[in-house]
C-alpha cells in the first residue's frame, strides 16, 4: 500500500511539473508577427486595397528602392507585393543612386505616380499599377537648385498643383512651389518658404540646424492644413504638429496646441514623419514612424493613429495608436 501511495504521489508530482512547464512554455511563446520597419511612411488606398510605402533602412535583401506592403483591413500586411521581387520601385528604373527616401504615391491622369527623394533631390516615376514597376525614362531630378527632400504633391480645388518639400538651407525648411501641368518641374517664380523650426518644441536640443520636415497638406473648411514633423529624427522628441493658411502658398500660422502627436502621447520615442489617409469607411488616419525602441533609433517601426478635425483644430486619438505587423 505504501508503495502504491508513494507511486501515486510521484505521478502527481510529475503531472504538476509537466503542467508547469507547459504554462511556462506558453508564457514565453514568441509571436510570429513581424513589425513593419519602414520610415517616412505613406498609404495609398485604391479599390479596397491599402498600399504602404516608405523608406527602408539597413540591409536591402530585395534590392534598393521602395518596398510596398498591401492590406485589405490595415491589420494584416503582405510585404512581398511589389512587381519586382517585392519592390514597387527599383534602383535603376528612374533617377537616383542612393538615399531613396519618403515616397508619396498618387493617381493623376489615369496613371499612378511616385514622387520621392534620391541623392537629396526630388524625382518622379509612374506606373500602371500601385504595385509598380514605377519607372521614368529621365535620369534627372525634377529641378536642380540645391538639396531637397520630402516631397508632397497637392492638387487644389481649382486644379492647380503644388509641390511641398524640404530644402536643406540653414536647417530643414519647408517650401512650396506651383507645379507645371505635366509634373515635369516647378514654376520657379512661385517658390516660397512656408515654415522653419523656431519654436521650443521644434528644437528641444537647441541645435544650430533646426529641422521641420515631412509635410502633408490638406484642405478643410476653406483652410489649408500643413501637418509636419520637427526636431532631428534621431531626437526622442521628434514629434508632429500642424499649421494653417488661407492660401496654399501661405502665410502659415502654427497651431498653439502643437505637437499633437509625440512620445508623451504614444509612449515611444521619435514619433513622426507620416502622411494622412482615409480608410474605406472615410475615417481620417495618420501613418507615421517611431524609433525601434526607447533605447535605439533604427530600424524605425511603422504605426497608425486616428486623427480628426474638431472645429478648425486637428486632434489625435492617442488610444488608437497601433504598430503595424506582417
Amino acid at each position: 500500500m505504501k508503495i502504491k501511495k508513494y507511486f501515486s504521489l510521484f505521478a502527481l508530482f510529475c503531472v504538476f511539473i509537466c503542467c508547469s512547464q507547459e504554462k511556462e512554455t506558453a508564457k514565453y511563446t514568441v509571436s510570429k508577427d513581424k513589425p513593419i520597419l519602414l520610415a517616412d511612411p505613406t498609404i495609398f488606398y485604391e479599390n479596397g486595397v491599402y498600399y504602404l510605402y516608405g523608406t527602408t533602412t539597413g540591409d536591402f535583401p530585395n534590392g534598393e528602392g521602395f518596398q510596398v506592403y498591401t492590406s485589405s483591413d490595415l491589420k494584416k500586411w503582405n510585404g512581398q507585393s511589389g512587381a519586382q521581387n517585392g519592390l514597387a520601385f527599383k534602383k535603376g528604373d528612374a533617377y537616383g543612386t542612393k538615399g531613396f527616401w519618403a515616397p508619396q504615391v498618387f493617381k493623376y491622369n489615369n496613371k499612378f505616380h511616385m514622387i520621392y527623394t534620391a541623392d537629396e533631390n526630388i524625382a518622379i516615376a509612374s506606373s500602371d499599377s500601385p504595385l509598380g514597376p514605377f519607372k521614368n525614362d529621365s535620369n534627372a531630378p525634377m529641378f536642380n537648385s540645391g538639396n531637397q527632400i520630402d516631397p508632397f504633391f497637392f492638387v487644389d480645388q481649382d486644379g492647380k498643383k503644388y509641390l511641398y518639400h524640404v530644402r536643406l538651407t540653414n536647417g530643414n525648411r519647408i517650401f512650396v512651389a506651383e507645379l507645371k501641368d505635366d509634373l515635369s518641374g516647378i514654376k520657379e517664380e512661385t517658390l516660397k518658404e512656408c515654415i522653419s523650426g523656431v519654436l521650443p518644441w521644434e528644437n528641444t536640443q537647441n541645435v544650430s540646424w533646426p529641422v521641420t520636415e515631412g509635410p502633408t497638406v490638406l484642405k478643410h473648411n476653406d483652410l489649408y492644413y500643413m501637418i509636419y514633423s520637427a526636431n532631428d529624427f534621431r531626437n526622442p522628441d521628434y514629434a508632429v504638429g500642424y499649421a494653417t493658411a488661407k492660401s496654399p502658398l501661405g502665410p502659415w500660422e502654427k497651431a498653439t496646441e502643437s505637437p499633437i502627436i509625440s512620445r508623451k502621447d504614444v509612449g515611444i520615442n521619435g514619433v513622426g514623419h507620416g502622411d494622412v489617409f482615409y480608410d474605406k469607411n472615410g475615417k481620417m488616419k495618420y501613418v507615421l514612424h517611431t524609433h525601434f525602441s526607447n533605447s535605439g533609433v533604427s530600424p524605425r517601426k511603422t504605426g497608425i493613429i486616428d486623427i480628426d478635425f474638431e472645429g478648425n483644430k486637428i486632434k489625435a486619438d492617442a488610444k488608437s495608436f497601433i504598430l503595424l505587423k506582417e
